[in-house]
């Protein structure tokens, strides 16, 4: 045979035999996802260059993954446990990873022991750089109380997310009145304006109770989970309402009527709800956007029966706005029925795969 023309065969054969592996992996690579994506509750997901990092607790700690991928974990890292004694050592609830001035912040629930769930406080943790991964001191307890010397009389708080608006930082959660001796208490949502990262500057105020129909009902009021979405000027607080262990649960929403008045004014809140529930219970939900930016994506948890009980699932779908500005979730995408994933994701990883495939011939 010609050796040029031999040359010729035996290079095409192996850019045939590569484009055959490049077309074998991209068909294993789907342009659909199924609810539930994971198992767990209170999904906090937060994306920063490029990468969507997701803050959990479990076995009395917290936990990080870092992914390119809404719908498929990365690499995961356990950043804190709590400790043997003190006022965080249990119940280690809902961590927010948030990441402001350089560093990343985790707000996290906990209490001294529980069940009853009567001592839980919110605590904060600093990373020493501005990676996700790197070691976290413990920076204490936050001040949720009401009195004015802001160190005795702190009081119940839970689901703690932080925000920066008009270049002021505020803390938004879920507390008591007052404590108590029972965790069979209505629960209602505060805020308060923070001196920094750490540190709450002012006393809390109220600015939400369950006072409508579609918010009590049931064998305890509450409102939890408040997170925070922003849509051009307007300013909104989704967070959750009913008990989280029925099928009740369920997504209301407030919204600051005048983005020029102060957001520690109770009157300045517009209440608006149920905006999202399903058969077995929606709830404790955090935002983000596709890959691409094209898609606003809402992330949250349901129950996996009707069954009453804490056994959830986080689920994903997308969500569009009306025309004042305002979220339309829709109604939650029934578990296994296919969902297209989120803008880009399909064509990130088929360029990902085929950066993998052409180092491997290299």
């Amino acid at each position: 045979m010609n050796y040029f023309l031999f040359s010729i065969l035996l290079i095409s054969g192996f850019y045939l035999e590569g484009c055959q592996i490049t077309d074998e992996k991209n068909a294993e690579i789907k342009r659909t996802f199924i609810n539930p994506v994971f198992d767990g509750a209170d999904p906090w997901f937060i994306e920063k260059d490029g990468y969507y990092y997701h803050s959990f607790s479990g076995r009395n700690g917290i936990s990080i993954t870092k992914s390119k991928f809404l719908t498929k974990p990365g690499e995961t890292k356990r950043v804190w446990e709590a400790p043997e004694a003190g006022w965080n050592r249990a119940c280690v609830w809902a961590p927010e990873l948030h990441f402001i001035d350089g560093h990343w912040y985790v707000y996290y629930a906990a209490g001294e022991s529980g069940p009853p769930y009567i001592h839980q406080k919110t605590g904060v943790l600093k990373s020493e750089t501005d990676d996700p991964f790197s070691k976290y001191s413990d920076e204490g307890m936050l001040y949720t109380g009401d009195n004015p010397d802001m160190k005795s009389g702190n009081i119940w708080a839970i689901d703690m997310t932080v925000f920066n608006f008009m270049n002021h930082l505020y803390a938004v959660w879920s507390g008591w009145e007052s404590a108590a001796l029972t965790d069979k208490t209505p629960q209602h949502l505060y805020i308060a304006e923070m001196s920094d990262p750490c540190t709450i500057k002012g006393i809390r105020v109220r600015i939400s109770s369950p006072e409508e129909p579609w918010e009590t009902g049931g064998p305890l009021d509450l409102q939890e989970g408040p997170e925070i979405l922003v849509k051009n000027e307007n300013l909104f607080i989704v967070y959750s309402c009913r008990e989280s262990w029925t099928t009740d649960y369920r997504l209301g929403i407030l919204r600051l009527k005048d983005v020029n008045g102060s957001p520690l004014s109770p009157s300045n809140w517009e209440k608006t709800g149920p905006v999202f529930q399903g058969p077995t219970g929606t709830g404790h939900c955090s935002f983000v956007k596709s890959p691409d930016g094209s898609e606003d994506w809402i992330i949250y948890h349901s129950k996996k029966s009707i069954r009453e009980g804490w056994e959830r699932d986080v689920r994903m779908q997308s969500y569009t706005w009306d025309k004042n500005g305002s979220p339309l979730f829709g109604t939650p995408v029934t578990p296994g029925v296919e969902i297209n994933r989120p803008a880009g994701e399909y064509e990130l990883e088929r360029r990902l795969m085929r950066a993998g495939t052409k180092g491997e011939q290299e």
